[in-house]
């Protein structure tokens, strides 16, 4: 398998690679032999000789600059990018219930998750491509969601970001496919429990659906909506992102593909 994609010794660069998806897609790809530069806010807790861990917070751009210096002066080139860092806090438009209240939307919400979500995919994209383009090749995947194009309630500016997401997907592939830089996009469905679901999200998104947590829990469970009927495992979304970084998918970009099972609108 490490021969038939062919990135075995290529460097990739992972944001968010410390957890959830993010730790997911590093584990496939240095099970395939690439060399991965993870970019996160925290460390994480395993380590291997192929990876690279860099402390930064995709907010700052003067700390994206850095932190791609730092790769690129570790392991001298980088051939793909994974935009994954990401934040969801549910919060609803208006709460009729408790008006201003704590989980109704509000500047400092809309502000971490456009900055996180959105202005870390640009800048780090930008710092990348730079490199891409002096190379005259690369591949970026961006880490969109269902939501991106269903919608979610609740999660309204979550859902608003993943779906610039993929208009940045689609956007950058007509920009950059001059420089033989593909681009695209990854949408996940309902995933597996990750330690990213915390009591504290799940108390939030159930209050902004008028349910229960255990009432959000059981919903979760509830896979008759996804025709394949079970949750996507991280392993799964991983696999196709590794996928689309090799040649093997050296045909396709600006597209952003739905990993989800079958779920969709109808």
């Amino acid at each position: 398998m490490s021969k038939w994609l062919g990135l075995s010794g290529k460097v990739v660069v992972v944001t968010g690679g410390s957890s959830g998806i993010g730790r997911a897609v590093v584990d496939s790809l240095l099970s395939v032999g690439a060399k991965v530069a993870n970019l996160d806010i925290q460390n994480s807790d395993f380590s291997h000789k192929d990876l690279f861990f860099v402390q930064t917070d995709v907010t700052n751009r003067n700390n994206v600059v850095s932190a791609i210096k730092s790769v690129l002066s570790h392991f001298g080139k980088v051939y793909g990018l994974v935009n994954n860092a990401g934040i969801n806090i549910p919060a609803l438009l208006v709460d009729c219930k408790d008006s201003g209240g704590v989980y109704e939307l509000n500047e400092s919400i809309y502000d971490k998750m456009m900055n996180v979500n959105l202005k870390g995919t640009v800048f780090v994209s930008q710092e990348v491509v730079r490199h891409f383009v002096h190379q005259k090749s690369g591949v970026i995947v961006n880490m969109s969601s269902e939501s991106g194009v269903e919608g979610s309630e609740g999660q309204s500016i979550y859902a608003a970001t993943k779906a610039a997401m993929n208009s940045l997907t689609r956007s950058w592939s007509k920009e950059l496919s001059k420089h033989n830089i593909r681009v695209i996009g990854v949408a996940p469905g309902i995933i597996e429990v990750t330690g990213l679901r915390t009591l504290s999200y799940e108390k939030a998104l159930a209050y902004t659906r008028n349910k229960t947590v255990d009432e959000l829990r059981a919903g979760y469970a509830n896979v008759s909506s996804i025709p394949l009927g079970r949750s996507g495992k991280l392993s799964e979304v991983a696999d196709l992102v590794v996928y689309y970084l090799s040649e093997r998918s050296s045909y396709i970009t600006g597209v952003t593909t739905n990993i989800s099972g079958g779920k969709s609108r109808g």
